[in-house]
């Protein structure tokens, strides 16, 4: 019971203190406001012409990504294979271990 009052004591405490406060509320975002960035930030995110030629092409970009992509699956059945092969190879052993 002790606990039950206690949060009821909590809750008015709250609701009174939050009343309190509704007029400031209102005037203030909760997210805050917008803030155009400074000259240092718009210099800072301003294009550089000395980094221009590191700057990667979209079209070379989208070629070496699908060589990447195209070079992982060769891999990757690759290694399936192998493993297929070593399984097979294993039961073919057994199979003539067993017959005689």
């Amino acid at each position: 019971m002790a606990f039950l009052l206690n949060n009821a004591s909590i809750s008015s405490h709250l609701r009174s203190s939050s009343s309190q406060k509704t007029g400031d509320a209102l005037s203030i975002s909760r997210r805050g406001f917008h803030i155009e960035p400074g000259t240092r930030e718009k210099a800072l995110l301003a294009e550089d012409s000395a980094l221009k030629r590191f700057k990667s092409h979209k079209k070379s970009v989208h070629k070496l990504k699908r060589i990447g992509d195209v070079l992982t699956v060769v891999v990757v059945a690759g290694c399936c294979y192998e493993i297929y092969v070593k399984a097979v190879m294993k039961k073919e052993a057994l199979a003539a271990g067993k017959s005689s």
